[in-house]
């Protein structure tokens, strides 16, 4: 069984993977082999220890790479999603008039995926068009995102899966009308490449973020993908060490030269413990990840229909991934979540970062979501069921 992999979950029914996943022991052994036996900085000793580290951190890049069919260039390690859009959104500067055209994203959007995009138009004078979910759905349509697109468009930034209705955003569709226009197109794959074989060059993506965490991985540690040919233009955003392939004084003057991709953007000392640790949880997932969207849809409809059947409002439809959020008059998201977790049942509480989106579809004081993962079973959703009930 896939639970006896996962130590933490012994006694719990843990429903908010969409905050973050739990480890398996196969990653957590490699992280504490990390430093027991290899841990050094890299790039920067040329003793065995060292070398070591480098050759790890090196793979590393090229295994995420690998996964998501991109050159061990064009990925570059970040803290985590929201650190990765945030890079994308300063690189994105660089390449766009002030007060020319317009941003595309949804009212759907994790706020890091959102609020981005809100300052770039400020800062830029841009307009920032805003797709609005569907009232009769609770969710956002792909056919309103690519009527939103137009010559005018500059930058389109949607997310692949949303963290609160579930739904999987037809990217390629989205991503195909920017091309036709010649938009940037930015991907907040947090929700997605997780459960979801991702592929940058058939969606035609330009960035694409997403956190290690959230697919099995270590906290503090994600990745941005960055097409080759704009990382090569683009500017460094963090200055410092390892960026940098030389810095010399001559003629009383600074003389600089960035350091190669990915390298230029990964300035200091990097989380090399966290991307061993990266690298394991891809090569653990990859078993999985071929089946894991239908194995979770099937249980999160079941959820789904029962909580619907009970009289709570489910926000979103029935086209959903493995998570469920649900509202209802007169019920404190805060406090029937704490109540589960008494129970040992561990859902998420709140907003979810998608504010915006809860006050326009009427779940004003948030919302409880259950959110799914590989480790979940029909077990644990029918815990979680009864103990709905008997509240």
């Amino acid at each position: 069984m896939v639970k006896e992999d996962f130590p933490i979950l012994k006694g719990i029914v843990y429903l908010d993977n969409a905050a973050t996943t739990q480890k398996p022991v196969q990653v957590i052994n490699v992280i504490k082999e990390y430093y027991e036996k290899y841990n050094a900085n890299v790039h920067r000793g040329i003793y065995p220890l060292a070398k070591m580290s480098t050759e790890l951190y090196e793979d590393a890049h090229k295994r995420v790479a690998q996964f998501i069919n991109a050159e061990p260039q064009e990925i570059v390690f970040v803290r985590n999603t929201t650190e990765g859009l945030n890079i994308a959104e300063q690189i994105l500067y660089q390449f766009l008039e002030e007060g020319e055209g317009n941003i595309v994203t949804t009212l759907s959007e994790h706020h890091s995926n959102l609020l981005p995009w809100y300052r770039l138009s400020e800062v830029l004078g841009l307009e920032l068009r805003l797709v609005l979910p569907d009232p009769e759905l609770g969710r956002i349509k792909e056919e309103d995102i690519v009527e939103a697109i137009d010559e005018g468009t500059k930058v389109v930034a949607v997310q692949g899966a949303s963290n609160v209705t579930g739904y999987v955003v037809d990217v390629k569709k989205v991503f195909s009308k920017a091309k036709k226009y010649g938009a940037l197109t930015v991907l907040d794959g947090a929700q997605s490449v997780p459960h979801i074989k991702t592929d940058v060059k058939e969606i035609k993506a330009d960035f694409l973020a997403f956190s290690a965490h959230k697919m099995l991985g270590p906290m503090g540690i994600g990745a941005l993908f960055m097409r080759r040919e704009i990382g090569e233009e683009a500017e460094p955003v963090l200055l410092g060490g390892d960026m940098i392939k030389y810095v010399s004084f001559v003629d009383s003057e600074l003389k600089v030269e960035w350091n190669e991709l990915p390298w230029k953007f990964e300035a200091g000392t990097p989380n090399v413990a966290g991307a061993v640790g990266f690298s394991a949880a891809v090569d653990y997932l990859e078993k999985y990840i071929d089946r894991l969207f239908k194995e979770e849809t099937k249980l999160a409809l079941h959820m789904f229909e029962y909580l619907t059947d009970k009289g709570f409002n489910v926000i979103g439809d029935r086209e959903r991934g493995g998570i469920v959020a649900f509202f209802k008059e007169g019920m404190d998201p805060h406090l029937t979540a704490m109540k589960l977790g008494k129970k040992g049942i561990y859902v998420r509480s709140g907003y979810h970062c998608a504010q915006p989106l809860h006050e326009v579809l009427g779940a004003k004081n948030g919302s409880v979501r259950a959110s799914l993962y590989l480790y979940n079973d029909e077990e644990d959703v029918e815990a979680f069921l009864s103990e709905v009930d008997k509240l």
